[in-house]
């Protein structure tokens, strides 16, 4: 797919390195493995959306007004746990209704550097499940997981609106929440052949409203933990098209990332369109897997 605001990146030669990844990235999170009910790259993108405040009607983008993100919709108080007074920020990529609202995604935003579409449909796999189908699906089960460890847990969006929110909003959400973490899930969408999952971690850039220097080494921190857990709960190996099999990829050009003021990242958990990692993104028993490895990194982060 391609992610929120991605372009594809100029492919960069360079020697094949094993794994980066560090010896807490491989730790073993005490995560369970209850399902969640539900159901998204890195060529165009597609995302889902964020369960809103009760009684807050979602907005909409090109109101110019940021909507309310999306609270846990679980009844009474969260459960106690080691992530208990932590607030993560999901970022389901893309919306399922982005594709019938050309007009208002393809209005420009500022990410700081410059400025960008406010968000893409997303990818699909070649049967037509798509990446914003995926994302929201992994989201809504890493929330349950999170949940489970006393962690409040905020959704940019949980289907709740018919389009967006655009990038800019995406990162906004996560700076007024001054979440712990956030992490934007996503699906690719490059060609058959290129597997794997890969994460994407902010460069340093100042320029315009964008200034990451504070996020850039504990974002690198928490990606590395999330990429090592990812590896080890789903048997996945790192892209071997994207991060020199490092699994990490560093952009300077989304605008997620740009504007992002608390320690981010961004998942692509494999390549919609080369039909082995369909398969894979298309099960849900697998995407199980992909929520505890994400939530293992995530959670390993936060009890550092």
């Amino acid at each position: 797919m391609r992610n929120e605001d991605f372009v594809p990146p100029t492919p960069r030669p360079g020697p094949r390195l094993r794994p980066v990844f560090t010896a807490a990235a491989l730790a073993c999170a005490c995560l369970t493995a209850a399902g969640c009910a539900g159901d998204g790259g890195r060529s165009p993108s597609a995302g889902p959306g964020a369960a809103s405040r009760p009684g807050s009607p979602p907005p909409s983008p090109s109101s110019g007004q940021p909507s309310a993100p999306a609270t846990s919709p679980a009844a009474g108080p969260l459960p106690r746990g080691p992530l208990t007074g932590r607030t993560v920020v999901i970022d389901p990529g893309h919306n399922p209704g982005n594709r019938d609202h050309t007009r208002e995604i393809n209005s420009q935003v500022d990410i700081g550097t410059g400025r960008k579409e406010c968000d893409t449909t997303g990818t699909a796999t070649d049967s037509g499940y798509a990446e914003a189908r995926f994302t929201l699906d992994v989201s809504r089960r890493l929330r349950t997981l999170l949940e489970e460890q006393g962690a409040e847990v905020v959704l940019t969006q949980d289907g709740d609106r018919p389009f967006g929110p655009c990038v800019d909003e995406r990162a906004r959400i996560g700076n007024k929440e001054r979440a712990d973490a956030v992490v934007s899930v996503h699906a690719d969408g490059s060609a058959t052949g290129n597997r794997g999952f890969h994460v994407i971690l902010p460069a340093a850039v100042h320029g315009g409203g964008a200034d990451t220097a504070k996020i850039v080494a504990p974002s690198r921190d928490l990606g590395e933990r999330i990429a090592g857990n990812f590896v080890r709960v789903t048997g996945s190996a790192p892209s071997n098209y994207i991060g020199g099999d490092t699994g990490l990829d560093t952009r300077d050009d989304l605008g997620g990332l740009n504007l992002s003021t608390v320690p981010k990242v961004f998942v692509e958990c494999g390549n919609m369109r080369d039909p082995e990692d369909a398969a894979l993104l298309t099960d849900a028993g697998w995407r199980q897997k992909a929520a505890l490895g994400i939530a293992g990194g995530i959670s390993g982060y936060l009890k550092k």
